[in-house]
């Protein structure tokens, strides 16, 4: 790791902290239909979010982050909660589009080079692919319809206590609500063209970051790289330690010829660079808005176990159909 650019991994810093105000950005942009938000509020929030899913179980801030802007702005918590179900679907189909790109137009031995690793990959965008396709269509129709879903589910008074099944019928339009960027598509363009300018900084870093312990790994290979650390965050390990750090390493040792003690150098930076300035921070807005840990674990329970509908004060209110 002593052999490492310093300006690259300086470079790869600065971009972390623009990544996540690119986030902030876009989840600003997606809650716009629902009501007025400041990108202040928004950018803290998203650091506190992601800070706490490092340091809590169960990716607590992604629950979390919803509930504390939407107490903040006076937004409804289940619409708030359904715009970030909405960018992880963005983030899923800009991972994939990036992952096609490079699998039709770029790759460049790399089949050859791993062809086991090489068809794992194929074969898991292939799978996954018409999974978020159907998510996306779904998410449409319940965006296009709240009311429709409403009475659909109003339906389930059939077979549920009648207050519970307008609780439910009522979480569901508002969820629905919040779903509202999908159903203009000049906004979800919008939407996706900030997600784009995320995922290509992301695999520019990624980039940077590989280049940094002079690994020779051309530009494009970085699209491939990043399909891998997503798989590789979505292991469940605390902090996403462990996952991130060997798809990283099998990654450029198998298709770039790396050798193993500079992947791993560059596996642990890239974590680290990605980990530590977002939890410092993230703690600091913490003790700045006099929160605390444990305090943020009962919030995320809270936010988490809650099915009521919420009015525009972000507080449990009376439903009604």
């Amino acid at each position: 790791m002593m052999s490492a650019r310093p300006e690259l991994l300086a470079l790869a810093l600065v971009m972390t902290v623009l990544m996540y105000a690119v986030r902030a950005e876009r989840w600003q942009y997606l809650l716009e239909p629902i009501g007025p938000t400041r990108y202040s509020v928004a950018f803290r929030t998203t650091v506190i979010g992601f800070a706490a899913s490092f340091v809590l179980p169960a990716r607590a801030g992604e629950f979390l982050r919803p509930y504390l802007l939407a107490r903040r702005e006076k937004l409804p918590v289940t619409a708030a909660f359904a715009t970030v179900v909405v960018e992880r679907m963005l983030d899923l189909v800009c991972v994939l589009l990036l992952l096609s790109v490079f699998l039709v137009l770029l790759q460049n031995g790399e089949a050859s080079a791993a062809p086991w690793l090489y068809r794992a990959v194929w074969l898991g965008g292939a799978a996954i692919t018409p999974v978020g396709v159907g998510i996306l269509v779904a998410m449409f129709m319940m965006a296009g319809h709240p009311e429709r879903l409403h009475g659909l589910v109003l339906r389930a008074e059939r077979v549920l206590p009648a207050r519970l099944a307008r609780a439910v019928a009522g979480f569901a339009r508002t969820f629905a609500e919040g779903l509202a960027v999908v159903r203009r598509p000049s906004r979800l363009l919008w939407a996706m063209g900030w997600s784009l300018v995320l995922w290509l900084a992301i695999a520019t870093q990624v980039w940077v970051l590989v280049r940094a312990f002079d690994i020779a790994m051309p530009f494009a290979g970085s699209f491939l790289l990043t399909a891998m650390l997503v798989v590789g965050v979505a292991v469940p390990t605390p902090g996403g330690v462990g996952g991130t750090h060997e798809a990283l390493r099998l990654g450029v040792t198998s298709f770039y010829a790396a050798d193993n003690n500079a992947a791993v150098g560059a596996a642990i930076v890239q974590h680290a660079v990605n980990f530590v300035p977002i939890l410092l921070l993230g703690l600091w807005f913490i003790g700045r808005d006099g929160l605390t840990l444990s305090g943020l674990r009962a919030e995320a329970e809270s936010a988490r176990g809650d099915r009521a509908p919420y009015d525009r004060t972000g507080q449990a209110g009376e439903v009604t159909s």
